[in-house]
């Protein structure tokens, strides 16, 4: 039931001036918590807020995708469980600048609370997000961050190339990112079409009304071309099969981890 009341949510929130929306979505996901508790259980748990439910909520035409509590899906959980086991991202003796691209506020909250971290989140149009900035056109200096965060954002962007080379720039030679979008491993290529322009028509050919391509394989090549080095990471296989279902995580859901060449 709750579920079905986000599209009016999100109607609702175009309504409150932005500069009280950070409160706004506080004061929603403190009620997110009372709901939560209707879903209290032991089959699934969310490594993002440590719930424990008898199910998700489906979300996107998915089964036991979307967290009860804090709104998280399956990218949100894997990136959290990648960032504490596979990096020093949480190794507090590290004092780390990260740039966060298109925050979503289960991630920002668990970034902003981390002692070590400068946290940094840019926007265009997210309320959450404490910069309004093109990606194409990122308002920071050359070399500025030791870490970018950026989460099914590139999809959106006509000038995927330029937002690419962006993020190579502020990046610190030696700094690395985790950047996801949605990957469609039947498709060797790409494939995107300038004259698609419609939501409509997006939405029929690209999954969604402001897609703008379908990534395939070529999208670690992609990101090869702006000069990151990029391991395609299949962590989440490394889990096995109990915790995936258990975290409620995409089996197939690979992870693209960047990193900006030293400078020798």
């Amino acid at each position: 039931m709750f579920n079905k009341l986000m599209p009016y949510m999100k109607k609702v929130k175009i309504l409150i001036p932005r500069k009280y929306r950070f409160k706004a979505k506080y004061i929603y996901y403190q009620i997110r918590g009372l709901v939560a508790l209707l879903y209290k259980g032991n089959k699934f748990v969310c490594p993002c807020c440590n719930g424990h439910f008898r199910k998700f909520f489906p979300y996107a035409g998915k089964s036991n995708s979307q967290c009860p509590r804090c709104d998280s899906e399956e990218r949100h959980r894997l990136l959290w469980l990648y960032l504490k086991n596979r990096t020093d991202l949480l190794f507090y003796n590290n004092k780390i600048k990260l740039l966060h691209i298109g925050p979503e506020y289960c991630i920002q909250k668990l970034l902003l609370e981390l002692p070590n971290v400068d946290y940094v989140s840019v926007d265009l149009n997210a309320s959450l997000a404490m910069i309004k900035a093109d990606i194409t056109n990122i308002p920071f200096k050359n070399d500025s961050f030791d870490v970018i965060i950026c989460l099914h954002v590139l999809e959106h962007i006509v000038e995927d190339q330029k937002a690419m080379k962006e993020l190579y720039r502020v990046l610190k030679p030696g700094g690395w990112g985790i950047l996801q979008s949605p990957i469609d491993s039947k498709r060797d290529r790409t494939f995107e079409d300038s004259k698609i322009t419609s939501p409509e028509d997006r939405a029929r050919i690209f999954g969604q009304r402001d897609h703008v391509r379908i990534y395939g394989l070529d999208y670690k090549e992609r990101l090869e071309k702006a000069g990151f080095i990029v391991k395609v990471d299949s962590y989440v296989k490394e889990l096995g099969e109990n915790m995936i279902q258990k975290y409620g995580l995409m089996k197939e859901e690979d992870i693209y981890f960047c990193i900006k060449p030293k400078i020798k």
